[in-house]
């Protein structure tokens, strides 16, 4: 209590002896020490990460693909969006979230780029971009392969459905291995924000 009534506690050179002098100090600015007895908090790691889900854009009906698909009257939709903005920005995305090695790119089932021995080519490949602009803009599928070597190893295969059955999505992820789960959120948060998303699902296998 101070000498004028009030809860404040005041310092002791005001009215106390050298002893209060450091017990006040000591109180008022806890030691290192003290500090120290409350650990960072633990790293949170999701792992063996599926996730789908679509844009929000404008879906058109198109003829099925393939004779089973006709016979057997399966639905099939193309996507409003731009194959190549879409697969470059799930490639800055990717970078935003640590990961460096770009595996393998493949689009409608033709490898464009095959370099699992390349361990830090990422950011290079988003600088290069233009050397596969021609085949992914004309593309209707797109296929990514990348490596995050973080505290954990995880490789995630990353499908982007231009067109596609009408009971799939546009965008299906797995991720094999574990990420940290803030890394995991900064790649999704990317995404949402660059170009939006819908009817997101999520599992861990």
């Amino acid at each position: 209590m101070s000498r004028y009534g009030s809860s404040f506690r005041e310092p002791p050179w005001v009215m106390g002896s050298p002893k209060e002098v450091m017990d006040w100090l000591e109180a008022s600015h806890p030691s290192k020490k003290e500090k120290e007895k409350h650990p960072p908090p633990k790293k949170q790691f999701l792992k063996n990460l599926h996730i789908k889900f679509d844009f929000d854009v404008k879906r058109t009906m198109v003829q099925p693909r393939g004779l089973i698909s006709r016979v057997m009257g399966r639905k099939w939709v193309e996507e409003d969006f731009d194959l190549l903005s879409v697969t470059e920005l799930i490639l800055r995305g990717l970078a935003r979230a640590k990961f460096r090695n770009i595996v393998r790119i493949i689009v409608d089932g033709r490898i464009l780029y095959d370099h699992p021995e390349r361990k830090s080519d990422l950011r290079k490949t988003i600088d290069d971009f233009d050397e596969f602009s021609g085949e992914i803009s004309n593309g209707k599928n797109v296929e990514l392969t990348a490596v995050l070597a973080d505290v954990e190893r995880c490789t995630v295969r990353i499908k982007i459905n231009k067109i596609h059955n009408v009971k799939r999505h546009s965008v299906e992820i797995q991720m094999k291995g574990r990420i940290r789960e803030d890394i995991y959120h900064t790649f999704l948060n990317y995404l949402n924000e660059k170009i939006g998303l819908k009817d997101k699902e999520e599992a861990m296998e």
